[in-house]
Formats: structure tokens, sequence, C-alpha cells
């Protein structure tokens, strides 16, 4: 799979998170690694998501993972926390808004 077409599938599930209620900046950056391999940002505020395949300079926080366990993220299927203490997924960056990411997640979808 080429990262344009992981980008692509990862944007979708993101986008199906409800975030008109967060107020709150929220910039993070994605590190794709293995299959699909790649660098793409989601930034919400003012309760809009933008998901761009840039890296975004200015970012609260860093995750990296392979692109299976962002697709478990994004449904839902799986905890950020349990895959960070497992080691599938790092973290860089602002803990408390990285963990927020959690929170946002959680939401119900469109």
């Amino acid at each position: 799979m080429t990262f344009l077409e992981a980008f692509e599938e990862l944007k979708t599930l993101f986008e199906k998170h409800d975030v008109s209620d967060t107020k709150e900046h929220f910039a993070y950056q994605f590190n794709i690694t293995g299959d699909g391999s790649g660098t793409f940002y989601v930034e919400i505020t003012d309760g809009k998501m933008i998901i761009r395949p840039y890296d975004y300079h200015d970012r609260d926080a860093e995750f990296t993972a392979s692109l299976e366990s962002f697709k478990g993220l994004a449904t839902g299927k799986l905890d950020p926390v349990a895959e960070y203490l497992k080691g599938k997924i790092k973290i860089g960056g602002t803990i408390d808004k990285a963990l927020k990411l959690k929170n946002i997640l959680q939401k119900s979808t469109k």
C-alpha cells in the first residue's frame, strides 16, 4: 500500500468522529511506519477537523505507529494508552494534549 492510499483510508476513518463540540485547539502529527509509511497531521480547532498529508512542525503531540495501529485507534478498537504501554505506539510532545486524543476518538461518529 502506498502512503497516499494509507492516508486516504485513515483520513476517512478520522473524519467519522464528531468534533463539533471541541473548542480547544489540537495539532497532532501521525508517523506511519512500515506498510504505507509517511506522515500526516490532524488539526482540530473550533469544532472542525483538518487532515493533511504533511509534517506539522507546530504540533502539540506526535504519534508513531504502524498503519494497523492507527486504523485500530481511528475505529475505536484500540486504546491509545494501552497501545503506548505495550510499546506499539510512540508518543512525543505535550502528554496532556496527547491524552486528549483518546477522548476525541471515543466520541460518537457522524
